[in-house]
């Protein structure tokens, strides 16, 4: 197999993986949230503070500054 068909075949891979994270994320109905350092976006290196739901580590909302100050002094 060449190296062109390899990429070929983990990018489908990676598009069936992205689609069923994105199915378990929808249909989650996010029991439980913290507040995590994650990635701004997928392509980048920049850390933002979110709140995540912990079942299915999808991003969900913003925390306020009280909420912020609160977790950086842990």
């Amino acid at each position: 197999m060449g190296k062109s068909q390899k990429v070929a075949t983990l990018l489908g891979e990676r598009q069936k993986i992205e689609k069923e994270i994105e199915d378990i994320q929808k249909s989650c109905q996010h029991p439980t949230k913290s507040i995590k350092n994650v990635r701004e976006r997928l392509d980048s290196t920049t850390m933002v503070t979110r709140y995540v739901c912990d079942e299915c580590s999808l991003i969900i909302g913003i925390p306020n500054n009280d909420e912020l100050q609160n977790f950086l002094k842990q």
